[in-house]
C-alpha cells in the first residue's frame, strides 16, 4: 500500500461527544481531505474478511490523494472490539483523535437519539439498569450499536485499551465540553497534532443540538447518582492515564 495513500488521523470516539463539529472543523482546514461522509464505518463493519482486507474499498471514500492529510471520524471505533487492533494493521502511525464528555451526559444524550430514533422504547431508568443485559445477548458478545449507552462511557477501560496498541503521542484527547466552549483553542490543539498550519478561531458549532427526544426532560438525581457510582473506578483509571475526570 502506497504511503501517501493511507489515512493519516482518525477521530476514533466519542459518540454524542462532538465530533461532528470537529468535523465539520477539519473540513475547512486548507492542509486536510476528509472521506465524502462522515463516519465512514470501515473498521467496525464485520461482514468485511479482515484475514485479506480490502483497502481499496476504504480508499475510495476519500477524495483522489493530493499530498494533503487524509482522515474520517467513526467514533464508534474506540468502543467497537477489534477496530483498533485493525487500524493498528492498517497504518501502526495513524494519529488518533478521542473526544470525551461527560460519561452521564453522553449516556442520556444516546439513550435521546435512539428513543428519538424509534430504536429503543424503555425508559432510560431501565437502560441503564435492567436493559445492559441485553449486551450479553448481542453478537459480538457484551456489544451493541444501540443499547450500548453505559458501556460506551467506560472511558479508563477504552483508552487503556487503545494505549496498548499506539504510542501516547499518536493520542489526543479533547474534552467535548471545552470543543463547545472555546473552538479556537480546541482546533488549535487538532492542528498541533497533526502537524497543520496555525490557523483563525472558527466559529462555534452546535450540531443536533435539540434534535434529540423527548425533549424539555432530563435524567433523575437517582439515575445520576447511579452511574456516578458505575463510573466511579473507571474515571480512576482515565485520570491515572489522562488526567481527564468527570466528577
Amino acid at each position: 500500500m502506497a504511503e501517501d495513500l493511507r489515512v493519516a488521523f482518525i477521530v476514533a470516539g466519542v459518540q454524542k461527544a462532538g465530533t461532528t463539529a470537529l468535523f465539520d472543523h477539519l473540513g475547512e482546514e486548507p492542509g486536510v481531505t476528509l472521506a465524502a461522509t462522515k463516519e465512514v464505518h470501515f473498521f467496525d463493519d464485520e461482514a468485511r474478511d479482515w484475514d485479506a482486507p480490502d483497502y481499496g474499498a476504504y480508499h475510495a471514500n476519500f477524495p483522489p490523494a493530493d499530498g494533503r492529510l487524509r482522515g474520517e471520524a467513526t467514533p464508534i471505533y474506540l468502543y467497537w472490539p477489534g477496530s483498533l487492533e485493525r487500524i493498528r494493521i492498517y497504518n501502526p502511525g495513524v494519529r488518533l483523535v478521542v473526544l470525551l464528555r461527560d460519561p452521564v451526559a453522553r449516556a442520556w444524550s444516546h439513550w435521546r437519539m435512539e428513543t428519538a430514533r424509534g430504536a429503543e422504547t424503555h425508559p432510560f431508568a431501565w437502560c441503564i439498569r435492567q436493559g445492559r443485559q441485553r449486551l450479553f445477548e448481542a453478537a459480538p458478545w457484551g456489544h451493541h450499536r444501540e443499547y450500548s449507552y453505559v458501556e460506551r462511557g467506560f472511558y479508563g477501560e477504552q483508552i487503556e485499551r487503545l494505549l496498548g496498541l499506539f504510542p501516547q503521542g499518536q493520542l489526543l484527547i479533547l474534552r467535548a465540553e471545552d470543543l463547545r466552549a472555546d473552538p479556537g483553542v480546541a482546533l488549535g490543539s487538532v492542528r498541533g497534532f497533526l502537524g497543520l498550519a496555525p490557523g483563525g478561531a472558527p466559529a462555534r458549532r452546535e450540531v443536533h443540538v435539540g434534535q434529540d427526544g423527548p425533549a424539555g426532560s432530563e435524567p433523575t438525581a437517582a439515575d445520576v447518582a447511579y452511574l456516578r457510582g458505575v463510573y466511579a473506578h473507571d474515571q480512576d483509571r482515565l485520570a491515572a492515564m489522562t488526567g481527564v475526570r468527570y466528577r
